[in-house]
């Protein structure tokens, strides 16, 4: 297989790059900042990475904010590097470390593109998946590999390593309409409510979360999961629980002995039975 080459680095057609599926929709607000840094300074300080495949079409490996930016400020044209010989998880690396690089991300945001450069360097690096050697080489430098570039979010959001590891947690258990759900969420998702919701085993309770989550119904995580469960604490009114009690005994009582228990109702005085 051959490794990826830098082929040139041109201004391109904007209107000739597709963009294809991202990791991430862009970002209204750094688009926005984009602009105003372009506007002040008179330049795009980055180029963007494109990928050109067989047919020619060029494809956008990194720079989907600069690009946006790029197309609203009405230029035709942009300053990208293109790539050949590149292969689809090759690609998603490059957006997702561009990303964790330099983008401004929330913590789902973190969780998603963390995880999914897990998933990417295990399937390079098979013999470093869960089940390993653990002490190796290879094992060791997945977690670095994972960790190390989370390490600009990292002080952003107070982050051990620890914490990467439970946002790649809680990346992994998520899936695509669960993390749409949460981006959907009136209030924005945070590191605490990810870490709740990468302790839930239950598939089914995690969706409850999140739809919890996404509705507005919880503001956070935690609460979600605490009002998905029973309280056992609360107050049970006695006379209710007497009254439950003799309900499910009549629903399990044989035909025979409700027809008993009528007559005996039926054959006294229905008051003082009533008293008792």
């Amino acid at each position: 297989m051959k490794s990826p080459t830098l082929m040139q680095q041109n201004r391109v057609k904007i209107a000739d790059i597709v963009i294809g599926s991202r990791l991430r929709p862009v970002s209204a607000a750094g688009v926005e900042s984009l602009i105003t840094s372009i506007n002040e300074t008179g330049v795009m300080k980055d180029a963007i990475h494109l990928r050109k495949k067989k047919d020619g079409s060029l494809h956008l490996l990194a720079g989907a904010h600069r690009t946006e930016a790029a197309r609203r400020l009405g230029w035709d044209e942009i300053e990208a590097k293109i790539w050949t010989d590149v292969t689809d998880d090759w690609a998603r690396l490059i957006e997702i470390d561009d990303n964790l690089a330099g983008a401004e991300m929330n913590a789902l945001d973190t969780a998603v593109f963390l995880a999914t450069r897990k998933a990417v360097y295990e399937r390079l690096h098979p013999e470093t998946r869960h089940g390993g050697d653990r002490r190796s080489a290879d094992f060791q430098t997945d977690i670095v590999s994972v960790a190390s570039f989370a390490a600009s979010t990292a002080e952003k959001f107070g982050m051990t390593d620890r914490h990467v590891r439970r946002l790649i947690a809680a990346g992994c258990k998520l899936g695509p309409d669960e993390v749409a759900k949460l981006r959907a969420a009136p209030r924005q998702v945070s590191l605490k409510d990810l870490t709740e919701i990468a302790k839930i085993q239950q598939p089914t309770d995690r969706y409850d979360v999140v739809r919890l989550l996404s509705e507005g119904s919880a503001k956070s995580a935690a609460e979600a999961a605490r009002s998905l469960k029973p309280d056992s604490a609360a107050p049970v009114d006695a006379n209710d629980a007497a009254f439950r009690a003799l309900m499910a005994a009549w629903k399990r009582a044989p035909a025979a002995a409700r027809h008993r228990f009528r007559e005996e109702i039926a054959g006294g005085d229905i008051a003082e039975v009533a008293a008792q």
